[in-house]
């Protein structure tokens, strides 16, 4: 899941101090099961700025919305109704939907409501933690499912580096050495065999460099 977190208020005031009319947008998906963009949210950001501008005498108006995908241009369509009517777009959506209505409504000027954080999964209640950076090269089948280019600080491929110690990562005691969840992971599973193979280098130009990446639908299917 992408996870994000509400940009700080006095930010979010500059972006939109210029404007009178406010379109307000949030995403029923990712930011709303982490609570920085969904429906409440929206509700509490809109009479948030609307205090503020009231005590400064700067009267605005704000239209709520919050769409089922910001990242998807069939949803993002039901927005058009709404432009004409407003200033400026303050998006609540992850940076894929923030991006997707500034390309649909190119007039308009769209700015960021949170802050896009990473891909993560929950650990508890109200907390994420980072699991996937979307390298485009999977290797979790011969990790055991546990991911060393998001979990390990060095981003290792082949074994733990010379600082890990009683199981911990040498940047905090706090943090776990991911390779040795990794061994635990393979010993648990009878795998250890995998633990000798060597992985190749990552080839980055299908993930994180190279420059944007598409995935088509049929790709998906085959």
């Amino acid at each position: 899941m992408i996870t994000a977190e509400r940009k700080p208020m006095a930010e979010l005031i500059e972006c939109v101090k210029p404007f009178r009319r406010i379109l307000l947008a949030g995403c029923n998906e990712c930011v709303t099961v982490c609570a920085a963009g969904g429906r409440k949210e929206v509700g509490i950001l809109a009479s948030a700025l609307k205090m503020h501008f009231q005590k400064e005498n700067h009267p605005i108006e704000i239209k709520e919305i919050t769409l089922e995908r910001q990242c998807d241009p069939e949803y993002v369509e039901q927005l058009a109704p709404l432009i004409e009517e407003v200033d400026v777009v303050l998006s609540m959506a992850c940076g894929c939907g923030v991006q997707e209505v500034a390309r649909r409504f190119s007039h308009m000027p769209v700015f960021p409501a949170v802050n896009t954080k990473f891909m993560g999964a929950s650990e508890a209640p109200g907390l994420w933690a980072e699991r996937c950076k979307g390298c485009g090269d999977c290797v979790l089948g011969y990790t055991g499912g546990i991911c060393p280019i998001s979990r390990c600080s060095k981003q290792l491929l082949n074994g733990p580096c010379g600082g890990s110690t009683n199981g911990k990562c040498e940047i905090n005691p706090d943090v776990d050495c991911a390779w040795q969840l990794i061994w635990d992971r393979l010993k648990a599973l009878g795998k250890t065999e995998i633990y000798e193979e060597n992985l190749p280098a990552k080839d980055w130009r299908s993930g994180g460099g190279g420059g944007p990446r598409k995935i088509f639908r049929e790709d998906l299917a085959s």
